[in-house]
């Protein structure tokens, strides 16, 4: 992921990103989260943290993720910005691991950075993650990868919300979302306690 220190403070950036964007980029938005849609479908299975087993070879993995999130997870990709499923979403509910299930981001830490990547200011746990050295481009960066699957997830930068003053900018094609309303059914009961009665509500009135 590209680092833009200045990019929260800066406010025609959004405009210039979001205003007029070329159809060939609407058209790749839709093609994705059909994409996205149908593998978190047929994959997505009931969660549990002792048994969930999951793929390691190549060719497992081919069947499970779609050709981007492969290419995301086990080529160390990164998605376009404001073309992909989860950049802009508001919907309480939190984000796992394409590969293992794992949960790694709530949508209570989500924010808008600006930068058209799924932004959290922290991991739900921070043993969930882990950081390397990224010495691929022009400067060092911080990579972060899940911890049980090793998928690659993105970067994380200090330059976030005074709270942890972090920006971990993620590719939503290394994440599935499970929406509150649906995380008991899906074994994530246990995070159930993030939320609040508000978030509730708004998961009731409308559910993802």
């Amino acid at each position: 992921m590209f680092k833009n220190v200045n990019i929260q403070k800066n406010k025609n950036y959004k405009n210039k990103a979001g205003i007029g964007r070329p159809l060939f980029i609407v058209i790749s938005m839709s093609l994705f989260f059909q994409s996205q849609s149908v593998f978190a479908e047929d994959k997505m299975k009931k969660y549990d943290p002792v048994t969930c087993a999951f793929p390691k070879d190549d060719e497992a993995l081919k069947k499970l993720l779609s050709p981007e999130q492969y290419r995301i997870t086990k080529q160390n990709g990164t998605e376009r910005p404001f073309a992909n499923a989860y950049w802009d979403n508001k919907h309480p509910g939190i984000y796992v691991d394409v590969i293992s299930k794992e949960p790694l981001f709530s949508s209570k830490d989500k924010y808008d950075s600006g930068t058209g990547w799924p932004s959290f200011s922290r991991p739900i746990k921070k043993t969930s993650v882990v950081e390397k050295t990224d010495k691929s481009m022009y400067e060092e960066r911080t990579e972060v990868r899940s911890k049980n699957a090793d998928s690659h997830l993105g970067h994380v930068f200090h330059d976030g919300p005074k709270e942890t003053g972090l920006r971990y900018c993620i590719n939503s094609g290394s994440l599935l979302f499970v929406p509150l309303e649906k995380m008991k059914a899906e074994g994530y009961e246990d995070y159930l306690s993030g939320f609040d009665e508000k978030d509730l509500k708004l998961a009731k009135e409308k559910p993802f």
